[in-house]
C-alpha cells in the first residue's frame, strides 16, 4: 500500500495504514487495536506492527501520530 501510493502519486515517500481500529471487525487472531503501518521510500519499505488499547477514535488517533513518526524518523535518516 506504501509502495503503491508513493508510485502513484510520484512522491518521495508514502505511508500505509491498515488494521481493527473497532469496536467490530475483530478476531482473535486479529483483536482490536491491532495495526501494521509502512513507510516507502526510495531506501525501501519498513513496516511495523502496533497493538493500541482505547476505543475506535483513540486507535485511529494513535495510528496516525505513529504513522507520522515514523515518517519523521525516515526524513532524518536522508538527512
Amino acid at each position: 500500500m506504501a509502495q503503491g501510493v508513493r508510485k502513484l502519486v510520484k512522491s518521495d515517500f508514502g505511508i500505509g495504514i491498515t488494521g481493527i481500529a473497532g469496536p467490530t471487525g475483530a478476531t482473535d487472531e486479529k483483536p482490536v487495536g491491532l495495526v501494521y503501518i509502512a513507510v516507502s521510500s526510495q531506501d525501501g519499505v519498513h513496516s511495523k506492527e502496533f497493538r493500541f488499547v482505547g476505543d475506535r477514535t483513540g486507535i485511529k488517533r494513535w495510528a496516525s501520530q505513529s504513522a507520522l513518526d515514523m515518517l519523521r524518523r525516515e526524513l532524518l535518516k536522508t538527512d
